[in-house]
């Protein structure tokens, strides 16, 4: 019998994060990096990873809100990919479901689940909470632009290299916080033009 692969997903959705840390050490065959939000599925690498698995592949993750935001999307993902015979490894809490159907299990990945988003929607209001103080004593101005369009042009095709992430942000002289914010807002524009083109 053929040993299926093992293969990572990591997620970044802030700046303040960096993907090489959610699965340093593991050994991979291969590795899908979203820079977006998981407020929905709709992620490009996510839906690649969801293509090229096959059977007794191991889909490799950080934490349940790297790879889902909400409990019913979380048991969607797992059970569309036990379903082609994938097991799905958490990290974080050393988790592994294989589609068994061991009613403990679900159990425990309902509940668990279901507190990371109440505590990720508690986290969201005390952020809202703070800048909307901020804002009223006048000290709130946002961010500042750091990245040139050139280096933005630039940034694109190092996007598309092996090169290390920090080497990328020593290149363009910015900070990994701006680079990673800057390969969100490209990410997300090819998906926007992807979707006008297949429109038109």
């Amino acid at each position: 019998m053929t040993k299926g692969k093992r293969i990572g997903y990591v997620r970044v959705s802030t700046t303040d994060q960096n993907p090489d840390r959610q699965l340093a050490g593991i050994e991979l065959d291969k590795k899908f990096i979203d820079y977006s939000s998981g407020k929905n599925l709709h992620r490009p690498q996510l839906t690649a990873l969801l293509d090229y698995v096959r059977e007794d592949d191991i889909v490799i993750v950080h934490s349940m809100d790297r790879l889902a935001r909400n409990v019913k999307e979380l048991l969607g993902l797992i059970d569309h990919l036990n379903s082609k015979k994938v097991e799905v490894h958490f990290v974080h809490r050393d988790m592994k479901f294989t589609g068994s159907h061991d009613p403990i299990s679900r159990l425990i990945l309902t509940v668990i689940g279901a507190v990371a988003e109440l505590e990720r929607e508690q986290i969201l209001e005390r952020q809202r909470w703070g800048i909307q103080q901020a804002k009223e004593q006048g000290k709130y101005k946002g961010g500042k632009t750091k990245i040139t369009p050139e280096k933005v042009l630039l940034l694109e095709q190092l996007m598309k290299t092996r090169e290390p992430l920090g080497k990328i942000a020593g290149a363009l002289s910015v900070s990994r916080q701006c680079l990673y914010r800057y390969m969100k807002k490209i990410q997300s524009k090819k998906e926007v033009d992807s979707i006008n083109q297949d429109m038109k």
